[in-house]
């Protein structure tokens, strides 16, 4: 489970459906646009993700570093905890 303060980076994210790119403590990164927050199947805590015209959930505990892939008065990366 991810902190409090790492979750309003994803809040700001999906707020203004920023490109991000996410690298994962394990595998490829993703790169897409941050849509919202969901749970999956196993009710796990995700970021919706539009990657390639694909929506797809990221568990938040499998990421290790968001980045913000423009410019923007809030933050460019995060590397969460």
């Amino acid at each position: 489970m991810i902190s409090c303060s790492d979750y309003d980076y994803i809040e700001i994210v999906c707020m203004y459906r920023y490109p991000v790119k996410l690298t994962m403590k394990v595998g490829q990164p993703l790169e897409g646009i941050a849509l919202d927050t969901a749970r999956d199947e196993s009710n796990n805590e995700c970021l919706k993700l539009n990657a390639k015209e694909t929506d797809v959930l990221v568990i938040l505990d499998e990421i290790n570093k968001l980045e913000v892939l423009v410019d923007n008065p809030h933050f460019s990366e995060v590397v969460f905890k």
